[in-house]
């Protein structure tokens, strides 16, 4: 069993995959092992470097671009697919990249994982306005399950413009200076803490207007939490507001159809029409 331990990015594991190519080693014989995993009793020695050859590897590029895709979901054995499918194509069995085969079917799973991981650092991350004359002039906080934010930041990088803005997560960071993008691995602790720390001065604005435009006889809890994940409330404003108005909702709000604010004035209750026989 050979024990490669690299840096934890596909570009190392790619150098590697291609050395272990070269060398035919098969997928069962290799033990991928990042640098930010520690080493276990029983690892064999590392395979630091690969081989050096003049012999060519050839993939489909396509192929590639699903590697590094897939990459970026953190799962346990994240490596080890990765490079049985590799293998696997490398000695002419495409079938290894179809949803139909089981690496195929799991490679494509964790592609799907990383980009809707994607779409919810799109929908869910809130920036803040900090006024700094020099530095970022926006900053936001989030903790994505993949490692998504330098492939999923160049989003904002083409919206927002010349603005200044951070993004720290508890792993990594970005930040746009108006001209280019910079990625940190680790996330720097000052940006930890100028995004953590930093407050939206319309956040209670935002927060009413959120509260009184709930329509609580609309409530489906488990289609709002399949679109937004319980775990990105805390770090949204009106995180704090929706468990209080999913409550008021299963306890008469739903039923009135409206806000407590509106529900609790006078008026005439308008009933369904009963049906009239002649």
């Amino acid at each position: 069993m050979i024990t490669v331990r690299f840096d934890g990015s596909f570009e190392a594991w790619r150098g590697h995959a291609r050395a272990l190519l070269l060398g035919l080693v098969p997928p069962h014989e290799v033990n991928w092992a990042s640098s930010e995993e520690s080493a276990g009793l029983f690892d064999d020695p590392p395979h630091d470097r690969p081989i050096e050859s003049s012999q060519q590897v050839r993939v489909p590029r396509q192929l590639l671009d699903e590697l590094e895709m897939a990459a970026r979901c953190r799962v346990a054995n994240r490596w080890s697919l990765l490079y049985r499918v590799l293998w696997r194509v490398s000695q002419g069995d495409s079938t290894a990249r179809l949803v139909g085969d089981a690496d195929g079917s799991e490679l494509h799973g964790r592609i799907k994982a990383v980009r809707r991981e994607a779409h919810h650092l799109h929908a869910f991350l809130r920036f803040n306005p900090i006024g700094a004359s020099d530095g970022p002039e926006h900053v936001a906080w989030f903790e994505p399950a993949h490692d998504v934010l330098p492939w999923a930041a160049e989003h904002f990088a083409e919206r927002m413009g010349d603005n200044r803005w951070l993004i720290a997560t508890p792993d990594d960071g970005v930040c746009w200076d108006g001209q280019a993008l910079y990625y940190a691995r680790p996330c720097p602790p000052e940006w930890r803490k100028l995004a953590s720390e930093a407050k939206d001065p319309g956040g209670d604005l935002w927060k009413t207007y959120y509260e009184n435009t709930f329509n609580p006889s609309r409530l489906n809890r488990s289609v709002m939490e399949s679109n937004l994940p319980v775990r990105f409330w805390k770090n949204l404003p009106e995180g704090l507001l929706i468990p209080q108005m999913m409550s008021r909702a299963r306890a008469g709000a739903q039923r009135d159809g409206q806000s407590e604010r509106v529900a609790s004035k006078t008026g005439k209750r308008i009933g369904r029409p009963s049906s009239e026989t002649n």
